[in-house]
């Protein structure tokens, strides 16, 4: 069962998916933040104060741009992702590397035993099966062909 667990947990895509939940989290609130202190007192600005786009183009006094907010948010946004990233993706990568250096690589070319019995088939299939397959089953066995008699 915990194994059934693990090997969930540990597959690339829902690692992913949850590292991309937490980031977008973030985001949001680097967006909504940056809209609270640059757009909104932009607007109000423009519009003298009320608060919407009204017309009247005369800058108002007493808008603050709270820039801090918007430096507070992104700062946080920045740590969140070197922590996930430090914390999560970093040390999962790894491990899937060490998990890839233990697999033996499949074979880059089919071997001489394979060869020969693809070289069988074929001849079986082409109706010269007998000759074929002798010689290839004398060549597998390492027995010498008996000469015509």
């Amino acid at each position: 069962m915990f194994q059934g667990f693990k090997d969930f947990i540990m597959r690339g895509n829902v690692v992913d998916l949850a590292v991309g939940v937490v980031i977008g989290a973030a985001f949001t609130a680097v967006v909504t933040s940056f809209t609270k202190s640059f757009l909104e007192p932009l607007i109000k600005w423009v519009s003298g104060g009320k608060g919407e786009l009204a017309g009247s183009v005369s800058p108002a006094d007493g808008v603050e741009f709270t820039y801090a907010a918007f430096l507070n948010a992104l700062i946080t946004f920045l740590l969140t992702a070197a922590v996930l990233y430090f914390l999560v993706v970093m040390p999962l990568n790894r491990l899937a590397e060490r998990r890839r250096r233990g697999e033996e690589p499949p074979p880059k070319a089919p071997s001489e035993e394979v060869k020969l019995l693809t070289e069988i088939r074929d001849a079986l299939l082409r109706g010269q099966g007998h000759q074929v397959a002798n010689s290839a089953l004398d060549e597998v066995l390492g027995r010498r062909p008996e000469p015509p008699r």
